[in-house]
């Protein structure tokens, strides 16, 4: 870490005030030149670990940057987890509003729920697919509280990989679902297309992004409270 710990309380501070006030900030990158990805994450723990302390519990992960296009975006090689709190999940068919956010945008997901543990590292496609008891579809509600998303790598992982919401479809037997890969989902406005992806767009297999994830949250344990990184969860 290059931070000091007033300079990650104040990192934390500022998201947490534009995150209630639907205000964007100026790059936390531009204010704070020295920030590195594991002061980053650090504020991102510092965060979630608030909004535990006011009643929240944790009920999964999620994992951002898995497709080349966004990386090549920001110009990293790896993608970026944060965590999904129970007061960011919205009800199916429930209005959502768009002036609790700052600039939100929709990006459609598979979600996994886990029956059995998973704990890195040498976490597999396989045994993420062995673990696996059920598979959903959702929409995730993306925000940054960056201004005009002008976001680095450290950035949206300050910023809980910049996500804000969830909507979560009906969940389906993993033995009844189709392969994660093999799923294409459209998204629709208004009646209208909006845009397509592939399952295997997700670094290969959707699989793939949950080994990812049990295996960084493995190298991220001393930063985690054991209620941060939990598994198996949704």
């Amino acid at each position: 870490m290059s931070l000091t710990y007033v300079q990650r309380e104040e990192a934390a501070r500022l998201l947490r005030e534009a995150e209630h006030r639907a205000v964007p900030i100026d790059p936390l990158s531009a204010l704070l030149p020295a920030l590195d990805l594991a002061d980053a994450y650090a504020v991102q723990r510092d965060n979630v670990s608030l909004r535990l302390a006011d009643g929240a519990t944790v009920c999964g992960r999620k994992v951002g940057l898995t497709s080349p296009a966004m990386r090549g975006l920001l110009g990293v090689d790896e993608p970026d987890l944060g965590h999904l709190l129970d007061d960011m999940v919205h009800r199916a068919g429930a209005p959502v509003f768009a002036a609790h956010y700052c600039r939100p945008r929709i990006e459609p997901e598979i979600c996994f729920h886990l029956a059995e543990r998973l704990s890195g590292p040498g976490v597999t496609v396989e045994d993420v697919l062995r673990a696996t008891d059920a598979v959903a579809p959702a929409l995730e509600i993306v925000d940054s509280r960056i201004r005009d998303w002008r976001i680095t790598l450290v950035d949206t992982v300050a910023d809980n990989a910049s996500s804000a919401g969830l909507v979560c479809g009906p969940w389906i037997p993993v033995r009844d679902a189709p392969d994660p890969a093999a799923v294409t989902a459209d998204l629709i406005v208004d009646g209208e297309p909006a845009g397509s992806g592939s399952g295997r767009e997700v670094l290969g297999h959707p699989a793939a992004a949950v080994a990812w994830l049990a295996n960084t949250l493995a190298a991220l344990a001393p930063l985690w409270s054991p209620a941060m990184s939990c598994c198996p969860a949704p």
